[in-house]
């Protein structure tokens, strides 16, 4: 089983892992922008740059997705979408106050289905039911090109290797 770090901490990855070669699973998540329904992963025809936080209400986060947001902008044919358990209505007054604008931010929060079909759910630890700090790019087929578990939950990701794996 997969694992990551919380301060130093080895924590458990559940739900199925999914690696560089696999199908990406397509999962319906909910948009902060009006609570409807968005499907990620899966074959849609673009690449897709799937950023996994644990919490738009933490600075890590917040400053990740400013920094992808930021990155989106320059991005051509990729959909670039977070993917948190924070509820549509905190992570919509977030994308609000902070401008962001050039990404889609979503909620796994009705039944953690990405969580679980992409192995980033948290298990025994204080964390325990929110995701790690993840990174999928998923080419125009639906397959996943670039796999990120950041090694400390605390630490922001690899920008640069994600957006090459999508540019």
């Amino acid at each position: 089983m997969a694992t990551t770090k919380f301060k130093g901490t080895d924590v458990e990855l559940v739900g199925t892992e999914v690696n560089v070669g696999d199908k990406a699973p397509a999962i319906t998540v909910v948009n902060a922008d009006g609570l409807g329904d968005v499907t990620v992963g899966g074959a849609s025809g673009k690449k897709q740059l799937l950023i996994v936080v644990p919490s738009l209400d933490t600075g890590v986060c917040a400053t990740e997705t400013r920094n992808f947001n930021a990155k989106a902008a320059a991005l051509t044919d990729v959909e670039v979408t977070i993917v948190s358990l924070d509820l549509p209505f905190a992570a919509g007054r977030f994308c609000s106050a902070e401008g962001i604008n050039d990404l889609t931010v979503t909620s796994d929060f009705r039944n953690k289905d990405f969580a679980n079909a992409y192995g980033v759910l948290l298990g025994g630890s204080v964390l325990a039911g929110v995701t790690c700090r993840a990174i999928f790019a998923v080419d125009a087929s639906g397959i996943v090109t670039y796999k990120e578990i950041v090694p400390e939950i605390t630490e922001e990701p690899n920008y640069d290797a994600a957006i090459a794996a999508v540019s």
